[in-house]
């Protein structure tokens, strides 16, 4: 929801999936202990929110790379 962009003229809201794994990585390097996302098979085809979501193929990996950070955050 940080990388949604409402659209209130044709009331589809777009996004910018792009920047799902900085905005993640930057939250978790702060200290989150948690991250919110939302993820589709083919966020083309999702019913709402297309826009915003991660395809789901990307998710493995991008859950290992925050894993990665996080264990440094804790350690430090």
């Amino acid at each position: 929801h940080s990388l949604q962009q409402p659209n209130q003229a044709s009331g589809v809201t777009g996004g910018k999936p792009e920047l799902i794994e900085n905005l993640a990585k930057a939250g978790i390097a702060v200290g989150a202990d948690g991250i919110f996302l939302e993820t589709h098979p083919d966020p083309s085809k999702a019913k709402s929110d297309g826009a915003n979501m991660l395809q789901m193929a990307l998710m493995d990996e991008l859950l290992r790379k925050l894993k990665l950070l996080r264990d440094v955050v804790i350690n430090m």
